[in-house]
């Protein structure tokens, strides 16, 4: 992504809006599901991954510069305190990371997008971490 796409469109309209976003949520989640190398962090999940979907989505939508859903709905993210509940570690990082990486991939986001979405996914993903290991 160049600094000139970066200054004329935000991230939500880079992903095409709520389709692009709520495809990349779902792809995301959808492999948690299937993947066993991300049997860590579905662990970490309900049975149902229907509020999970809905959660992410509306954060990320705001996240990248669209409607703010989620704050619209429970005030502002407190990401960090919200997952304090669950022990993240750098495994249960790592495998987050990876499993939005796929999906990234799987949906098609060009290599420039996804690599800058990538850093930001790490610096957030790694301040989550709250646990030794």
């Amino acid at each position: 992504m160049t600094t000139e796409e970066n200054q004329q469109h935000t991230l939500y309209e880079l992903l095409d809006g709520a389709s692009g976003l709520r495809a990349l949520v779902d792809r995301f989640y959808d492999l948690m599901d299937l993947e066993p190398a991300f049997a860590g962090i579905r662990g970490m999940h309900p049975t149902t991954l229907d509020g999970s979907r809905d959660k992410l989505f509306w954060f990320l939508s705001g996240w990248t510069g669209g409607p703010n859903l989620f704050v619209e709905r429970f005030g502002h993210p407190r990401l960090r305190a919200r997952h304090l509940p669950y022990a993240i570690a750098t495994d249960e990082r790592d495998q987050w990371l990876r499993c939005m990486e796929m999906a990234m991939q799987d949906v098609g986001i060009v290599p420039s997008l996804q690599e800058h979405l990538q850093k930001a996914f790490a610096e957030t993903a790694d301040w989550m971490r709250n646990t030794h290991g």
